[in-house]
């Protein structure tokens, strides 16, 4: 992976491009945002003390600091405690280890010297853990924004390649903010030559 430090740069809160020698390198923010991290450790924090009030009600010794379950009858408010318990540290357990993978981050890098442009992403672990997808950049045929507003909403940034589906390019989950997505746009717009769609 090279990544240029150059003429110009700028920084988001999902995305860090370097820009310069003839590259754009963009590094897209994965799972490691501060949102999952602040969820793990809350669903983590309260799935040891649904558990540990479980536990405590069993063994009928205090094993939390705030409070005293030991009063609690084991079947079926101690087990119903336990459960939940269990379920929470397993919900637990996922966000730790995909804040681990990093799913979703990786880099785009568009390389004017070589005439090609590839798009990286970490994925799950297994045969498709890295998700490359290479072409060349004479394919690109525009850079498109597509913004859906509501309850879910989805800002994003695609590639139109010739022969292929719009590759996205922005992070998955967290929407970037209106400002950031048309400047990351128009600045990869007007490295590649291409016009940008969307706004």
């Amino acid at each position: 992976m090279r990544i240029s430090h150059g003429q110009g740069s700028s920084m988001t809160a999902s995305t860090k491009i370097n820009i310069g020698d003839g590259l754009l390198h963009q590094n897209v923010l994965g799972s490691r945002r501060f949102s999952n991290y602040w969820w793990a450790t809350i669903v983590s924090l309260g799935a040891s003390g649904f558990l540990l009030a479980g536990i405590s009600s069993y063994l009928k010794v205090n094993l939390l600091v705030v409070t005293d379950p030991t009063p609690l009858i084991f079947v079926p408010q101690g087990l119903v405690m336990s459960l939940y318990g269990m379920a929470g540290v397993l919900l637990a357990l996922y966000l730790w280890l995909v804040i681990l993978w990093d799913v979703g981050g990786g880099y785009n890098e568009f390389n004017q010297e070589t005439g090609k442009f590839k798009i990286f992403r970490w994925g799950f672990p297994g045969k498709d853990r890295q998700i490359e997808i290479e072409s060349r950049i004479q394919d690109v045929q525009s850079v498109r924004i597509s913004i859906k507003e509501g309850l879910n909403p989805q800002r994003s940034l695609y590639l139109r390649v010739k022969g292929r589906r719009d590759i996205p390019l922005t992070r998955v989950g967290q929407p970037l903010s209106l400002a950031d997505l048309e400047t990351q746009g128009a600045q990869l717009a007007r490295f590649l030559g291409v016009p940008l769609e969307g706004l």
